[in-house]
């Protein structure tokens, strides 16, 4: 009996996963290399990040802090990029500041602030990517399309943080029509920033079930986690 139940087929996922995205950019006309894989290993053990690892994986994301804390303080490997890319709470920019790469889901001026205040100084500058409510769904975090140039603004400027570009999450069940006009809103706001901000270049959006429409539109970070690593695990939400 393995300790980790999907420990052998780790490996092959992450091998069917690239397919998919190579099969994607090639029906795009785009560059396999322009696409990053973010395995979200979420809810799932040290034991399956280092079986990615072992197999190339270099990028994960995480959404629950204390879970993730755990896993990079017992990680081996310094040359993973973390990539926090849940809810974030005043209480803990401290913490995610300090010991991620990456932040996906910034939408509020005080937490950009917070994030640039509890950035080490012998780090470089925490890479942060602006959270937009593309779909203007109300119980969903992310700025509005409207208020997205002011955010941008006030992150810009701020010394401990370069914003890398904008993410989403569109509205569950929508048609493949439905995913392209909301991806496709969001690459033009991407292209309109890109003019007076040329370091807004990353576009964090697609999962599995909408990968392909993703890269279509001109995603340049794919986040993947249950197509990896199988089924979520169950955590205490305060993690």
């Amino acid at each position: 009996m393995t300790s980790y139940a999907t420990q052998q087929t780790i490996p092959q996922a992450l091998i069917r996963t690239q397919q998919r995205i190579n099969e994607a950019c090639q029906a795009s006309s785009r560059l396999t290399h322009d696409v990053m894989l973010l395995a979200v290993s979420k809810t799932k053990p040290l034991s399956a990040v280092i079986e990615a690892y072992n197999h190339g994986q270099r990028h994960f994301g995480e959404n629950y802090l204390q879970d993730a804390l755990e896993k990079i303080e017992g990680c081996p490997h310094d040359d993973i990029e973390w990539h926090f890319i849940g809810a974030i709470q005043s209480n803990k920019t401290k913490s995610i500041a300090a010991q991620f790469d990456w932040v996906h889901t910034l939408d509020r001026d005080k937490i950009a602030r917070r994030l640039s205040q509890h950035r080490p100084s012998h780090l470089p500058p925490l890479k942060v990517l602006i959270q937009v409510n593309i779909s203007n769904e109300s119980n969903k975090n992310g700025v509005p399309l409207k208020q997205l140039e002011e955010l941008v603004d006030q992150v810009s400027q701020l010394p401990n943080l370069l914003l890398c570009g904008l993410m989403c999450i569109p509205a569950a069940g929508q048609t493949e029509s439905s995913q392209h006009h909301a991806f496709n809103k969001m690459a033009a706001a991407r292209d309109q920033l890109n003019h007076a901000y040329p370091q807004i270049k990353q576009l964090s959006m697609g999962m599995s079930g909408d990968l392909t429409s993703a890269i279509a539109c001109g995603s340049t970070i794919v986040r993947i986690g249950t197509d990896i690593f199988g089924a979520r695990n169950t955590l205490n939400p305060e993690l």
